[in-house]
């Protein structure tokens, strides 16, 4: 039950992207950072179960940026052999020489993965030149799924000024999902409030994960089986750790402030909740900014830290 949000309404950064990642707390992640070689352009975290080592959401020196929600598929279905995460690793993982557009990165993967026994996703991806960019020009990000027959059918988001998009695990310009419907008016609501009065960047910051923040998750009923309580899901931005064998959970504002040591739930495997929340600025001069925030440690106890990167998108020569 992943969530993302983008927007272009913010006059001082073309691109804002904020993202909750809805897992098995104990679900092995290595947090983000730069990868290994050959892939040391790469920034994001890596999804350690599969084979594929692939990620949710992640950007490149390069200023490639990409983050991936998956469909949500009615009843239970076998796992799939191929990992969703391999094609947002793909996407990333591109040569920082090539030239391939957005349009053209987008054809590949639809075409490539569109006939695999991967399970459902969403793909946003793009493409960022800001520092090219002149008053409100936007290269714009596009939108493709294993549904997407061809590219004719890929959606296009943030492709001018004043724009806010929501997505979560189900297709995009889904209204019926209340967590996407919030998520999207509170964003607008802290950009112009920011855009208005001013403040630090930092502060702006600290707003944006109040928005992943907002739990609105209503209680589970005595009578009401854990697999009708996963519908609710769509109903909270943020997901406090839920299970069979969890009694209690604190609010994200006390995870995010907790003590390295404090220890809120016990470790299980059962638990499933909003694992980590990353937020990403693009100002106009192509600086990123990349924060992460892991609610939980690797062992499923709730030990927030977070993770920030600065660096300039590199342009080519």
């Amino acid at each position: 039950m992943c969530i993302a949000f983008i927007t272009t309404a913010h006059p001082h950064y073309p691109l804002i992207l904020i993202s909750n990642r809805d897992e098995y707390l104990s679900r092995a992640t290595a947090p983000a950072d730069w990868w290994s070689p050959p892939y040391s352009y790469v920034l994001g975290g890596h999804d350690l179960e599969r084979e594929e080592k692939g990620t949710w959401l992640g950007i490149t020196k390069q200023g490639r940026v990409a983050v991936l929600t998956n469909f949500k598929e009615d009843g239970d279905l076998p796992k799939a052999s191929k990992s969703r995460g391999g094609i947002i690793k793909e996407f990333l993982a591109t040569s920082p020489h090539s030239s391939e557009t957005t349009a053209e990165s987008a054809k590949r993967l639809v075409e490539g993965y569109r006939d695999e026994d991967v399970g459902g996703f969403s793909l946003v991806l793009g493409q960022l030149n800001p520092s090219k960019a002149k008053g409100d020009d936007y290269a714009g990000l596009a939108i493709i799924s294993n549904r997407t027959p061809d590219l004719t059918r890929a959606k296009w988001i943030a492709t001018g000024p004043d724009m806010t998009h929501g997505l979560s695990n189900s297709h995009y310009g889904d209204r019926t999902w209340p967590k996407v419907n919030q998520g999207e008016d509170l964003l607008d609501k802290v950009i112009k409030t920011h855009a208005r009065k001013g403040g630090s960047e930092d502060h702006l910051i600290t707003k944006l994960f109040e928005v992943l923040s907002v739990d609105s998750l209503p209680k589970k009923n005595n009578n009401e089986t854990w697999e009708a309580y996963l519908f609710q899901l769509r109903k909270s931005i943020f997901i406090p750790a839920f299970g069979p064998e969890i009694s209690s959970q604190k609010p994200a504002d006390e995870l995010a402030a907790a003590k390295d040591n404090e220890k809120i739930i016990a470790a299980n495997s059962n638990a499933y909740g909003t694992q980590k929340q990353t937020v990403i600025l693009v100002d106009w001069q192509g600086r990123v900014v990349f924060v992460e925030r892991s609610l939980y440690d690797q062992k499923g106890r709730s030990r927030a830290q977070d993770r920030k990167y600065e660096f300039q998108i590199e342009t080519p020569s």
